[in-house]
């Protein structure tokens, strides 16, 4: 190897790519320098020995066998030679591409606050109408990015990304803002879930875009660029309040709060009789002073206590009901089975007669979700001790609550849900290309083919929805 490598320094550099001449780095740019070089079989034998780590085996796997060892170097030195690399999957030019190079070429390691990194990027319409190109290859715009999420960011190999834009854009057509998310879920449930979301009235629902990405030269797939839930005038529309407030009229609100089982910072834990704990995320504010953490401590206290011990006349003196029906109502069509469990966000107005509301709906990653599903039942029924959802079970016992509840399907399902079959077959068209060549990308990801999936989630949602009719007294 020594020799091999003593040999090579006299070897001429390979230009084979410039970023100049093209947005996509060649295959065998291993170090992500643009050209394909004797430093590429370097960076190849550091990632060999572990002493270089890396994040995707995608780029550095240059023979197509699953694995980075010495035969990507031989192939490499082919390639150095004149020979030619299996070529990389690549966008299906039927969607925008959204580029983005971070500085330096860094991969993107981290989720936290302080794993941001400053990146370049810009946004080409590719000529498809309703879409507006944003910068350049010439003339790139700012962003920071990190990575997101919670499971799909530890055990994905396709991984999803918090943007910041440097000035406010209407990016994919969206409400101008400076934070999004590029979020890597299959194209069936959350898109589904979102709209169902917005045909029931829940006040926001975020918007989101399917967009195909390029980072730092390579594919990586079809994404869906969404709004990231914060308070804003076009997103959760609440009084924003200040960080560190202490005036008791005005820590009443705005809240957005979230919850969920997964650790963060900014949470707090109510303790309940069994001896569990309700974990509550605060998003906005999020640095609290002693005043606003007693403040929504007491309140998800006594809401927790009413929902657990007392008659729904409790209940409804801390909880918007209207918003509970229809928020249960979107994750009972598509059987989320964590609805309940993550990612459940309320918010709430400022005032001491306010009432926290359902809302917005965010994650629908375990969307018809029934470990051993054989006939539809109830989120409530499910028997994942992983699942078990907070308050649900105690809610769905209120006679008066069933009825709340029947009432806004009665409504809800003759003027909506008979035409959600003909939205989904809409988005799949969009969509459709940009899915064949993400599953080229990420091989491993897909059980089945855009179609079959397709159709199987839509008989799974006909099954739910026939399931509700028959208990909530709709004659079909």
């Amino acid at each position: 190897m020594k020799i091999l490598l003593l040999l090579l320094i006299f070897w001429p550099t390979v230009a084979l790519c410039s970023s100049g001449q093209s947005p996509l780095r060649p295959r065998g740019d291993v170090n992500c320098d643009w050209e394909i070089n004797i430093a590429d079989i370097n960076t190849l034998i550091d990632i060999i020995l572990g002493r270089t780590s890396y994040q995707d085996y995608f780029d550095k796997d240059l023979n197509g066998d699953g694995e980075v060892n010495i035969a990507d170097i031989n192939a490499l030195i082919g390639a150095i030679m004149g020979g030619e690399l299996p070529p990389m999957p690549t966008f299906s030019g039927t969607l925008p591409v959204l580029y983005i190079n971070t500085e330096g070429h860094r991969e993107i390691t981290g989720k936290d606050k302080s794993d941001y990194i400053h990146a370049e990027w810009w946004l080409d319409a590719g000529g498809i109408e309703s879409y507006q190109s944003l910068g350049s290859q010439q003339h790139p715009l700012g962003m920071q990015i990190k990575g997101r999420g919670n499971y799909t960011w530890e055990h994905s190999d396709k991984k999803p990304y918090r943007i910041k834009l440097d000035t406010k854009q209407s990016l994919m057509g969206l409400k101008k803002n400076r934070h999004f998310c590029l979020l890597a879920h299959d194209f069936w449930a959350n898109p589904v879930g979102f709209e169902l979301s917005r045909r029931i009235g829940l006040a926001y629902t975020p918007a989101q875009e399917p967009v195909e990405v390029v980072l730092n030269g390579i594919y990586i797939g079809l994404y869906f660029i969404t709004e990231k839930i914060r308070v804003g005038k076009h997103r959760v529309n609440i009084t924003e309040q200040e960080n560190g407030e202490t005036d008791e009229g005005l820590i009443t609100g705005g809240w957005l709060l979230e919850i969920d089982g997964h650790s963060d910072e900014n949470q707090f834990f109510i303790p309940e009789d069994d001896g569990k704990v309700l974990p509550v995320k605060y998003h906005s504010p999020d640095s609290l002073s002693d005043a606003q953490m007693d403040y929504i401590y007491n309140l998800m206290l006594q809401t927790d206590k009413a929902i657990n011990e007392g008659s729904e006349s409790e209940w409804e003196k801390y909880i918007d009901l209207d918003t509970l029906a229809c928020f249960y109502i979107v994750n009972e069509v598509v059987d989320d089975i964590e609805s309940f469990k993550g990612s459940l966000f309320l918010h709430k107005h400022r005032g001491d007669s306010t009432k926290l509301l359902f809302g917005p709906v965010w994650d629908f990653g375990c969307a018809f979700g029934h470990p051993d599903y054989e006939d539809p039942c109830f989120l409530y029924e499910n028997t994942d001790e992983m699942f078990k959802p907070y308050w649900l079970e105690k809610m769905v016992q209120s006679d008066w609550f069933q009825e709340l509840v029947r009432n806004h399907w009665k409504q809800f399902y003759p003027s909506q849900m008979e035409t959600m079959e003909s939205y989904i077959d809409s988005l799949i068209n969009r969509i459709s290309s940009a899915s064949e060549a993400d599953r080229m990308r990420w091989p491993g990801k897909y059980w089945d083919s855009l179609e079959v999936q397709n159709e199987y989630y839509k008989m799974r949602m006909r099954e739910k929805v026939d399931f509700l009719n028959n208990q909530w007294g709709i004659q079909q």
